[in-house]
């Protein structure tokens, strides 16, 4: 076997995958040609308002077809695996609409069963999701009774009780104030990590993404715009370098700025662009040596989700 063919045999496969998708709803059109694959780990699903995140969610469960196109997840075409791939993946909905006078562990344990489970092992399940998400002394209120971010806990709780392979999240932050927001995203994070479960975050908060997330997919007119890992996005060959240089600052912009380039000073550090990053770094290395400077650090640039977000969906 070849180098090549181990590194094939070993990568790990898409978790969700999208070949040229389109969606309509009629004469509107959400999707116009979306391709793009989701890799394991936590996921940010970004976009504007009306840019059809929730949308893709629903035809990642089969609630809706693509109007054409090719869409997997979990290896599996939501629109024949229905009944089947949904027991492997759990939905928290954006909407706070659950049942006032049902029992937060009733209602758990209803839906766990509803995925498949028998009725004792549900109940279990229930209990022990709902201590997970620090509402177990809580779990025999009507769940009418509860704020916002306990509801917001249940809807957590009752997505991963049935423990799916995948858990797909629509604003599960929305309406928290900033301490229960923090402890939701610790919550998602360790179910990411600690119980290795994928996870599709969607939200419309960059810097919640950011905290927590592995990959990004922002979607916007129709189209993926991004998608990949955050380091990647965040050190794309054409960001620029970040050099540092503690003797000989002048020398050194003055030499890159003669060949070309765009050099952006903060203090001692300086922000080089112009070139792709390989170019950059033989530039940079050139001009050191030859003003004699004193260089203590040299690295690629790093865009914020912010900054990747602007430029894909704006353009700046």
């Amino acid at each position: 076997m070849s180098d090549t063919d181990q590194v094939t045999s070993t990568a790990s496969p898409p978790v969700i995958s999208a070949r040229s998708v389109t969606k309509s709803w009629g004469s509107a059109h959400v999707f116009s040609d979306l391709t793009a694959e989701v890799g394991p780990g936590i996921t940010g699903l970004l976009g504007s308002n009306g840019s059809g995140k929730t949308t893709l969610l629903g035809m990642m469960l089969g609630l809706h077809n693509p109007t054409s196109g090719e869409l997997r997840v979990l290896g599996e075409d939501p629109a024949a695996a229905g009944p089947d791939l949904r027991q492997m993946i759990g939905y928290s909905p954006e909407h706070h609409n659950l049942p006032s006078d049902m029992a937060a562990h009733d209602f758990v344990r209803h839906l766990a069963e509803v995925h498949g489970l028998p009725r004792r092992e549900a109940t279990t399940r229930s209990s022990d999701a709902l201590w997970l998400v620090g509402l177990g002394e809580e779990r025999g209120r009507p769940v009418g009774t509860m704020s916002t971010g306990q509801r917001q806990r249940v809807k957590l709780a009752q997505a991963i009780a049935h423990g799916p392979k995948l858990v797909l999240l629509d604003e599960p932050t929305d309406g928290l104030d900033p301490v229960q927001r923090d402890d939701m995203l610790a919550l998602i994070r360790r179910i990411g990590t600690e119980f290795e479960i994928d996870v599709v975050l969607s939200s419309h908060l960059l810097e919640e993404v950011e905290r927590i997330a592995d990959n990004v997919l922002i979607v916007s007119d129709g189209e993926a715009l991004a998608s990949g890992t955050i380091d990647d996005l965040r050190t794309s060959n054409d960001v620029g370098v970040t050099v540092e240089i503690e003797r000989g600052l002048e020398e050194t912009v003055a030499l890159l700025t003669a060949q070309g380039y765009d050099v952006r000073r903060d203090r001692r550090r300086l922000h080089v662009t112009g070139a792709d990053n390989d170019r950059l770094l033989l530039a940079i290395r050139d001009a050191v040596a030859d003003a004699d400077a004193e260089m203590r650090r040299l690295s690629p640039a790093r865009n914020s989700l912010e900054d990747i977000f602007l430029t894909e969906v704006y353009g700046r």
